[in-house]
């Protein structure tokens, strides 16, 4: 009896995962009020971009004051971007912000309410740790990496979430393309945010030990694709009130949506900055300073060798 031999094709080449970032949406303490420029970026995201992901990286309310209503206040942010991309079936994966649920002391109810409402609005992925779900977690999407960290005060992230991190880093060695991302820098990017940093040499060392594809971080409200080594430092601009210069410059950082398109095996291959005002539009690099910072906190433009 003869048996028919199925002849394999060609290998199938990983399709690439589109990913938007956003950051810095809050208004002045206490609004439930969102920028015209909040509006229209979720509309573009999920209209026209229909990424595969949208990450944030922190400051999505108003917090960080007592006698606020919290609870008033995430309503208002469902309503206004969770909502819209949970009904078009894009999962929002959030990190948290100094003025969402900051880590210092005296902000407790603050963080229970963040847990409370993340739980409520768990993002649909394929969650790889939740043990510290929603401050801290890891989760894979298309056979990309990718970590929240609680990085929600100035200083190092401690020595608790360190080993987690490194932890969940080892646990995922073979996985080619890990990004992580949370709300302060680790370097400073912006005039008079200089000191609002996380400062963790250590912290850029274990990332760059794991093959970390890029470190996201907000708060600074201006806009670089930085790098350090072969590790990708890439600083937010904001889409909510206080738009920042960034360090050397003179002018504010545009108000943006960062895109990145990832190959599963060969990393990031496009990283860019749609300016509000005109989403078809991304920020030239050449109108960014060559680096930024000095010495040994020096961050060099990622086109640059």
């Amino acid at each position: 009896m003869l048996h028919r031999i199925e002849k394999e094709g060609p290998a199938k080449t990983p399709k690439k995962l589109r990913v938007a970032v956003i950051s810095d949406l809050n208004g002045s303490y206490g609004s439930k009020h969102y920028r015209r420029e909040v509006h229209e970026s979720i509309t573009w995201i999920r209209d026209e971009l229909e990424p595969d992901l949208v990450i944030s990286t922190g400051d999505m309310v108003a917090g960080m004051k007592a006698g606020l209503d919290y609870e008033g206040m995430w309503v208002a942010f469902h309503a206004a971007v969770t909502l819209p991309l949970t009904r078009a079936g894009i999962p929002f994966a959030p990190t948290p912000g100094n003025h969402d649920a900051t880590s210092r002391p005296g902000y407790e109810a603050e963080r229970a309410e963040y847990r409370k409402q993340w739980k409520l609005w768990k993002p649909d992925v394929n969650f790889v740790d939740v043990r510290h779900y929603p401050r801290r977690y890891a989760f894979m999407e298309r056979d990309v990496l990718f970590i929240s960290i609680d990085a929600t005060n100035v200083g190092k992230i401690g020595e608790a979430q360190f080993a987690w991190l490194d932890d969940v880093l080892t646990r995922h060695a073979n996985v080619p393309v890990k990004i992580v991302y949370g709300h302060l820098p680790i370097y400073p990017f912006a005039q008079h945010r200089d000191r609002e940093v996380l400062g963790d040499r250590a912290l850029e060392d274990l990332l760059n030990e794991h093959g970390v594809a890029a470190y996201l971080s907000g708060h600074h409200h201006t806009y670089y694709p930085g790098k350090r080594g072969d590790l990708r430092m890439v600083s937010l601009s904001c889409l909510g009130g206080g738009a920042r210069k960034l360090l050397g410059t003179d002018t504010p950082s545009p108000r943006s949506v960062l895109v990145l398109e990832i190959d599963p095996v060969k990393g990031i291959t496009s990283l860019e900055a749609h300016p509000v005002e005109n989403f078809e539009r991304t920020v030239p690099r050449e109108a960014l300073p060559e680096s930024v910072g000095q010495g040994g906190t020096s961050i060099v433009r990622d086109d640059l060798p």
